[in-house]
């Protein structure tokens, strides 16, 4: 089989999970869910939750069980073998743990009561959030955001699958927000083939543009694919975002090559491993190549520049299903009077122009705009903004 059917065939070799109620059951599912025990769902649960439900995290059909969620933790692989780097829970208190039984179904409601999906509770396990941050992040460190959500989740797991009855409130960018099927017809219809997808949960400068203009120089589209679920507080909003996203779209690239959609994925910052996920889900979505570039998903400086794009020389690429493109850190270099990459421009660094994100920043903070050879005058005017409306 070639990478481009292995891609468009969902992870694990199968078709897309759908775990949505269909329209006709929904009110007796939601009936039903009214007299069932509840369990509460946080935001991050609630971005699982969807991506399961979409099928965006397929193969899963639910929270995993204890034999899922211990191969996938220590050897970064389903009970099966096919290939998944983080486990997805759903974590609850010892006393919730204690009042369910197995065999039995229960309520996910959100923050204020109200039912959306219904899970077969196959088992009830517990876990050791400790390790599991571990061997996940390499650190249990509070200092690690990922990290300090794994270890502050109760450790008491429900495994089983869930069946979806009710859109889940609150979800934004409802225009972008296009789930695995509907961006695979999104690229039946442009006639794309090949598709490489970008993960971003920042705003893109010329870096990224680079990159990601490299790629569709190989390829037929790009998917740019911003994660708008939970973030650390520092990061820039999704809203902002969003909004430099559509302007570059509009002004840099060609209409029929590119297009923008929302993962409603929260981030996890798990560096190499959640690289390896973020490969996984956009070839649910229908992606066949992925972009990866310097210190993906990290943070702080827990993860080396390319620990990420090593990780990947474990899985093959028929397992994978999806074709890895790789970049070194790139930069617009005064002597090549081009945007260029440490494989491509023989200068020094004293010749390039090398902005850290805590310059940037900086410079947004004081009203003053990055240079146009980091990132676009317009996307600067937009971020500049948002500083100054932020104070």
């Amino acid at each position: 089989m070639s990478v481009r059917d292995d891609a468009i065939t969902a992870h694990g070799g199968g078709e897309l999970v759908d775990a949505k109620a269909p329209e006709s059951e929904r009110a007796s599912l939601k009936a039903r869910a009214a007299s069932l025990a509840a369990v509460k769902l946080s935001a991050r649960d609630l971005a699982d939750l969807e991506m399961i439900a979409s099928g965006a995290f397929s193969p899963l059909t639910g929270f995993m069980g204890e034999a899922d969620y211990v191969r996938s933790r220590d050897e970064m692989r389903l009970a099966s073998g096919v290939p998944w780097s983080i486990p997805i829970t759903l974590g609850v208190d010892e006393a919730t743990a204690r009042s369910l039984k197995t065999g039995t179904d229960v309520a996910l409601v959100n923050d204020s009561g109200q039912g959306l999906a219904i899970l077969k509770l196959d088992e009830i396990y517990r876990v050791d959030r400790v390790r599991e941050a571990q061997a996940v992040f390499g650190t249990a460190e509070d200092a690690h955001p990922g990290a300090k959500n794994v270890t502050s989740t109760p450790p008491w797991c429900l495994g089983g699958k869930v069946v979806l009855f009710e859109e889940i409130p609150g979800r934004t960018f409802l225009e972008y927000r296009l789930e695995p099927r509907q961006t695979r017809a999104a690229f039946r219809e442009r006639g794309w083939k090949k598709i490489v997808a970008f993960q971003t949960r920042n705003p893109t400068h010329r870096a990224h543009e680079y990159i990601q203009k490299a790629a569709l120089e190989v390829c037929d589209g790009l998917l740019l694919h911003p994660l708008v679920g939970e973030t650390k507080g520092d990061d820039v909003p999704a809203a902002i975002r969003m909004e430099t996203y559509k302007v570059l779209l509009e002004l840099y690239y060609p209409k029929n090559r590119a297009m923008l959609s929302v993962m409603p994925a929260h981030m996890r910052y798990g560096g190499p491993r959640e690289a390896i996920l973020h490969a996984i889900v956009r070839r649910n979505y229908g992606c066949t190549h992925f972009i990866v570039g310097r210190d993906h998903a990290g943070v702080g400086n827990y993860y080396g520049t390319y620990d990420a794009q090593k990780m990947f020389e474990r899985f093959s690429a028929a397992e994978l299903g999806i074709t890895p493109l790789m970049f070194e850190n790139t930069f617009w270099c005064n002597k090549c009077l081009s945007m260029a990459s440490y494989k491509t421009c023989p200068h020094t660094d004293a010749d390039r122009l090398l902005l850290s994100g805590t310059k940037v920043r900086e410079m947004l903070r004081a009203g003053q705009a990055p240079p146009p050879e980091f990132t676009r005058p317009e996307l600067a005017a937009i971020l500049v903004r948002a500083m100054r409306e932020a104070k």
